[in-house]
């Protein structure tokens, strides 16, 4: 159970755009308090909905033997859902590439390229999370850790694994500390090696950022795929 449900929580772990926010905090003038606040911001949400999500499926009794098919049942809608978000995705990348117009530079918000057909000498308005990282702020980072963990279909999915497992209190808990430790694990990893070689740490940052606002959108996509893919195999095997 914990395996399976700690596999959907590393599909959710891939945000690009969660690294590049966490590589702007560390490179403010107040790094590891605003680290800090995007971390707890993080780990809030996360829990927060890690619970409320366990609390209702076991409260509609999707545990329970005689809910084998409405249990499957949600792993596909989940599946179909995860593809079809990927689809969308897709389909604006292909729009953004063929659009236009300058894309402008890229910024913390997400991969580069327009969100929409944009005419000569308009500027692309920027989204909540730059302006959120304009300037650098605890409040500012402790929003961006909330708005940025919003929960997706995979950790739904791996919240669902637990709720469903005929499992103990103690073994509920283990699990769901560890999904919400995996889940946010772009936001601590870098903390905990900028803490021990800050320098290293920025230098790596820095230079991934180019990579990620280039590929992030395909790498939130493949990891889309891929979760949705095995939710509609596991959900149509299960049913």
């Amino acid at each position: 159970m914990v395996l399976q449900a700690a596999g959907f929580a590393l599909l959710a772990a891939v945000s690009p755009t969660a690294l590049l926010v966490m590589a702007v905090f560390l490179g403010s003038d107040n790094p590891r308090r605003m680290a800090l606040f995007y971390f707890a911001g993080a780990v809030l949400m996360t829990v927060i909905m890690a619970v409320a999500v366990l609390i209702v499926l076991r409260a509609t009794g999707l545990n329970q033997p005689r809910q084998h098919t409405p249990r499957y049942g949600l792993r596909l809608g989940l599946g179909i859902l995860a593809l079809a978000v990927a689809a969308v995705l897709t389909r604006r990348a292909v729009r953004a590439r063929h659009a236009p117009g300058p894309s402008g530079p890229p910024g913390p918000s997400g991969p580069p390229g327009p969100s929409g057909p944009s005419g000569p000498g308009k500027a692309r308005k920027p989204g909540v999370i730059a302006r959120l990282t304009a300037r650098p702020r605890p409040l500012t980072g402790f929003l961006a850790g909330l708005l940025l963990f919003v929960p997706s279909t995979m950790f739904v999915a791996a919240v669902q694994v637990i709720a469903t497992a005929h499992a103990s209190v103690a073994e509920t808990v283990l699990a769901t500390v560890v999904i919400t430790l995996l889940t946010v694990l772009t936001v601590w990893l870098p903390f905990i090696t900028y803490l021990a070689a800050p320098k290293a740490t920025t230098r790596a940052l820095r230079a991934a950022n180019g990579w990620l606002a280039a590929h992030g959108r395909t790498v939130l996509i493949g990891a889309l795929a891929v979760t949705g893919v095995i939710l509609v195999v596991n959900g149509a095997l299960g049913i």
